[in-house]
């Protein structure tokens, strides 16, 4: 590595760390804005329709098209189109619907990691393209959306084992292969549900859910909840059990489910501080293990808390996904000259943090948009929508 590399690094990591060129945060639109033309920029950049794993830094180099993260990037686009009336973010997201069809395994499931990284398909990367085409389908009316997303989510219901738990098929990019976080997996099968009517697919979301509160301790947090250690998961995956736990039990009114997330998202707001720095890691006793915020885990429970007070009416949930979003906006670099960092979103903070250290992974800035949008439209005041059936990924 040349010196000059190795300095632009080090300057990087000081930068971060003492918050010299942070950015000034400014209105929900403006940050917005920005997130979504990054996410364009890393779907023109693979010229197949799919979105680009992640910015390298330390190579200057995209890595593939992210089969997984382009299937949830959908719902973010049409929601992006309906807001800003941007049809050229509607086009982009029936590409990306495409695309998935076109790669989509024989087996009906999604493959595992970037475009050529595995021939095999996995449950979490299944789950999360079942957003991306039932959404598609719900906005476009196009049978192929949902057929395709029906063979993906019958390939789910027959891959989960008697006790909702799926054992076979874990992805193998990561070290754990049984995962509690596929919750938000089971989430996907009661979006099917939705536009089918199929009663097996919401009996088998149920199910997940019910599996994962037997990982449950008393305070709430989940064992078996991490991509690297479970005795200290992300924030991200975190996140990822709560989501799934939290619209499973509304679309289904299970009281149990919906009270085990609120556990959740109450300890993660105890550990938030004003700043809105919330550290990447936690033990079972909620307690921060590391010194680094994972910044998509951030984005991702300020969607959380979102929802929380949609349920609830608790303002202070409101709160929470404005203050973690006043510090996210701080790391967002806007209008600096470099067409592959504006306007997107780093793995950590600091950078060489430890979850997707010298990247920027398309799907920190995807969930930095859809918690955005959640902000901004919580701003009109409480809606109290725990029995809506149609909640969007």
């Amino acid at each position: 590595m040349q010196l000059t590399d190795a300095l632009q690094q080090r300057y990087l990591v000081l930068r971060d760390k003492f918050g010299i060129g942070l950015t000034t945060p400014t209105d929900n639109r403006t940050h917005l804005d920005a997130a979504i033309a990054w996410l364009k920029h890393a779907q023109d950049v693979t010229g197949n329709g799919g979105v680009a794993q992640t910015w390298l830094v330390r190579v200057k180099k995209w890595a593939p098209s992210y089969p997984e993260t382009t299937g949830y990037i959908i719902p973010t686009f049409y929601r992006y189109a309906a807001l800003s009336g941007d049809d050229d973010a509607r086009q982009r997201a029936r590409r990306m619907a495409d695309w998935e069809i076109d790669i989509q395994h024989p087996t009906g499931g999604v493959l595992a990691g970037a475009l050529g990284d595995s021939d095999q398909p996995t449950v979490f990367n299944t789950g999360q393209v079942i957003f991306g085409w039932v959404r598609a389908f719900e906005e476009e009316g196009d049978e192929r959306y949902r057929e395709a997303a029906v063979r993906a989510a019958n390939w789910l219901c027959n891959i989960m084992e008697d006790d909702g738990c799926w054992r076979q098929f874990g992805s193998p990019m990561t070290g754990k292969h049984i995962n509690t976080y596929n919750t938000r997996s089971a989430w996907s099968l009661a979006r099917a549900h939705e536009i089918t009517g199929e009663q097996r697919f919401l009996d088998a979301a149920v199910r997940n859910c019910e599996w994962a509160l037997t990982q449950a301790e008393a305070n709430g947090w989940l064992n078996t909840n991490c991509l690297q250690d479970n005795t200290q998961p992300f924030t991200h995956t975190i996140a990822y059990a709560m989501r799934g736990l939290l619209e499973i039990g509304a679309y289904a009114q299970r009281e149990d489910f919906l009270k085990i997330a609120r556990q959740i998202g109450d300890a993660m707001l105890a550990a938030l501080p004003e700043n809105g720095f919330l550290p990447g890691r936690f033990d079972k006793q909620w307690q921060p293990t590391v010194k680094w915020s994972c910044l998509t885990g951030d984005c991702q429970l300020g969607i959380n808390w979102g929802r929380l007070y949609q349920i609830t009416g608790e303002v202070k949930y409101r709160e929470a996904t404005s203050r973690v979003l006043g510090f996210v906006k701080k790391t967002q670099r806007l209008n600096r000259g470099d067409v592959d960092t504006d306007g997107g979103i780093k793995g950590s903070h600091p950078i060489n943090g430890g979850y997707h250290p010298w990247q920027y992974p398309n799907w920190a800035t995807k969930f930095y948009a859809d918690s955005l949008m959640m902000n901004q439209s919580n701003q009109s005041g409480p809606k109290y929508i725990i029995a809506q059936r149609r909640v969007q990924a």
